[in-house]
């Protein structure tokens, strides 16, 4: 209730979220390695995303990935949380005369910084997170305004392991965040029981706490 007063859902909006399980998402995130700037209440980055409104093929490179979800955006921002402002698609830094290109790149109003988004069609490899140290110092050099906060990285790959995702950043001091993409809607059954084990709360069968309503 109120994550949906906060973003102002609309009815649709607040049935979408909760069809993709976004209530159990956020939870199990919290409990995720976070960036440590921004470990808090506000933290805005969740541990999986469902983006199913992209029409892929059964192949896809990173091009369609990001074509998909520049053409979904509004739907893209939805999943995100609407205190994301879309910037610009192959953002270019340059440094040492050579161009970089970021993915994407966001604006958080909430956390006032930039937000760098990789997109990764395969499972997570530890070599993501130097790229990423780079594009969050050249944005932070060149781009940053003076008022603002340290720009945060998020790569969105296909699929990670959590242990391979700690230990690559165990040495970083980047804001960052390493998230996986799903192309469909989850189980939310999947979602209630993972939740329930972490927070040790006792599974409730179907039409159990519905007395007393």
């Amino acid at each position: 209730m109120l994550l949906a007063i906060k973003e102002r859902y609309s009815s649709r909006e607040l049935e979408h979220q909760m069809d993709s399980g976004y209530y159990e998402r956020y939870m199990l995130s919290k409990e995720k390695l976070h960036p440590e700037k921004i470990k808090s209440e506000l933290n805005p980055f969740l541990n999986s995303y469902v983006i199913e409104f992209l029409d892929l093929p059964p192949k896809f490179k990173e091009k369609h990935l990001k074509k998909g979800l520049i053409e979904g955006m509004k739907k893209f921002i939805l999943e995100l949380g609407k205190n994301f402002t879309y910037v610009d698609e192959e953002y270019t830094i340059m440094v040492g005369g050579e161009d970089y290109h970021v993915d994407l790149l966001f604006y958080h109003r909430a956390l006032r910084c930039l937000v760098a988004m990789e997109l990764k069609t395969g499972k997570f490899k530890p070599e993501y997170i130097s790229k990423m140290d780079f594009y969050l110092e050249g944005l932070d050099r060149q781009v940053k305004k003076s008022d603002e906060n340290p720009s945060v990285g998020l790569i969105l790959c296909a699929s990670k392991n959590d242990e391979v995702v700690e230990y690559a950043m165990s040495r970083t001091m980047s804001p960052m965040m390493v998230s996986q993409y799903q192309l469909q809607l989850p189980d939310k059954s999947i979602l209630q029981k993972k939740l329930q084990e972490l927070i040790h709360m006792p599974l409730l069968e179907d039409g159990e706490g519905e007395k007393g309503e």
